[in-house]
C-alpha cells in the first residue's frame, strides 16, 4: 500500500465518522438546509460538448456533481429517483436506504448551475418507524397533486425493489398507503433478481399509473420486459441491444408520450452505456413490441463522462434531470444533469461512429 493510498483511506475514514456524528447529534425536525455551493460544484460531463450544445435528439444544459454531506441526519449519497414539484418549486430525490431529500436546483440562462439541500427525511412504514433493510429500498419516484397550482397537498409514490411495491408518502415521508399492483408483482419470487424488480413509476392521463421492473422477468422474452398499469394492462418493451442493460426510469410527457432511461454496462461496469428513448403507448395488451426510438446515448468508452444514472424527471416543457447513483463509492459520483429534447414527437436517431461529429450541430 502506498503512502498516497494510506492518505486517502485516513481522509475516507475521517469522513465516514464526521458522517456518523453529523447523524448521531443531529436535531430531528429542525430544518439544516446546506447553500448549493456547499453541495454541488459544476461538472464537466463531456470533453468535447459544452452546455449549449446539441447532441443526437438533446440539448446539454449543464451538470453538477453532489458531496456527502448530511441534511437534516440523512447522507446525501445513493440517489436513485427523482421528481420536480412544480407547485412548490422543490425537486424532491429518493436514496436506496429509504430517505428522502428536498432540493432547490439553481440555473444560470437556462443552464444548471447547481443545487441547494432544504431538508432531509427518512421513509417511514405504517407505525411510523424508519424503513431498514430489504424494505428500504426505494428506487422510482413520481408526484400527485405537483402541478394543480394548489400549495401544499403533493403526494409523493416511491417506487420500491427488493420488496417490490408502489407506496404513497407526504413529502416528509410518512406513509400514507399502497397502490395496487398487477398479479405477479408483488411477489420477488417472479423478479431476475430480488435487486432487479420495481425501478420506475411514472402517472400517465390515461392509463394511470405505470410501472416496469429493471430486467426482463420468467417469461419475458430476452431483451424486452413489460410495462404495466394498476388493473393489470401491459406493453412489451424493448431493451436497447447493449449488455446488461436495464429500464432504470421513465417520466410522461406533454401529450401523453414517454420518456425512459435505460442504463446499461460491460465487465466490472466499463463501459457505462447510458440510453434515452421515447415512445407513445398504444392501446394496451399486444404481444407485439412497442415502436420505441433512441433520443441519446451516453458511451462512457466515448468519452461521455457518466455515472449509474438512475433517476428522471421533467422540470417544464422538455427540459429533464437526471442524476447518478454513486452506491456511496468511493470510485463513482452522484451528478445531476439537465437536458431537453430538441423534437417534440419522439424521432429515433442513429448513434454516431464518433460522437465528437456532432458537437455544435444546433
Amino acid at each position: 500500500m502506498t503512502g498516497g493510498t494510506r492518505g486517502w483511506l485516513r481522509k475516507r475514514r475521517g469522513s465516514v465518522l464526521a458522517a456518523l456524528l453529523l447523524v448521531t447529534f443531529a436535531k430531528p425536525g429542525l430544518p439544516h438546509p446546506v447553500s448549493a455551493g456547499e453541495l454541488s460544484s459544476p461538472f464537466e460531463f463531456s470533453p468535447h460538448y459544452l452546455p449549449g450544445d446539441r447532441f443526437m435528439g438533446i440539448r446539454l444544459l449543464g451538470a453538477v456533481a453532489l458531496r456527502h454531506m448530511i441534511i437534516d441526519g440523512q447522507l446525501v449519497a445513493e440517489l436513485s429517483g427523482l421528481a420536480w414539484d412544480r407547485d412548490e418549486q422543490i425537486l424532491y430525490a429518493v436514496s436506496d436506504g429509504g430517505r428522502l431529500f428536498h432540493l432547490k436546483p439553481a440555473f444560470e440562462e437556462g443552464i444548471l448551475s447547481g443545487v441547494a439541500g432544504v431538508a432531509g427525511f427518512a421513509l417511514r412504514d405504517e407505525n411510523g418507524r424508519r424503513l431498514r433493510g430489504v424494505w428500504a429500498d426505494s428506487e422510482g419516484l413520481a408526484l400527485e397533486n405537483a402541478d394543480n397550482g394548489i400549495r401544499g397537498d403533493s403526494v409523493l409514490v416511491v417506487a420500491f425493489e427488493r420488496r417490490p411495491r408502489l407506496a404513497r408518502y407526504t413529502p416528509r415521508g410518512r406513509f400514507l398507503g399502497e397502490l395496487p399492483l398487477p398479479a405477479g408483482l408483488s411477489s420477488v419470487a417472479n423478479y431476475a433478481s430480488a435487486n432487479k424488480s420495481l425501478e420506475s413509476v411514472a402517472h400517465h392521463p390515461e392509463f394511470g399509473w405505470l410501472t416496469a421492473p429493471e430486467r426482463p422477468m420468467a417469461g419475458d422474452e430476452p431483451g424486452s420486459l413489460h410495462i404495466w398499469n394498476g388493473p393489470g394492462d401491459f406493453w412489451r418493451y424493448p431493451l436497447r441491444a447493449v449488455p446488461n442493460n436495464s429500464l432504470v426510469a421513465m417520466e410522461v410527457l406533454p401529450g401523453g408520450s414517454l420518456l425512459t432511461l435505460e442504463r446499461g454496462h460491460g465487465l466490472f461496469y466499463l463501459p457505462v452505456v447510458i440510453s434515452l428513448r421515447r415512445f407513445r403507448l398504444p392501446a394496451p395488451n399486444s404481444p407485439a413490441p412497442l415502436e420505441v426510438s433512441t433520443a441519446a446515448v451516453f458511451d462512457s468508452s466515448r468519452g461521455w463522462r457518466v455515472d449509474n444514472f438512475e433517476g428522471l424527471t421533467r422540470l417544464d416543457g422538455l427540459r429533464f434531470l437526471l442524476v447518478s447513483d454513486d452506491n456511496e463509492n468511493a470510485m463513482q459520483r452522484t451528478l445531476l444533469l439537465q437536458i431537453e429534447l430538441v423534437d417534440p414527437e419522439p424521432r429515433d436517431y442513429s448513434v454516431p461512429e464518433y460522437d465528437a461529429l456532432q458537437k455544435n450541430t444546433h
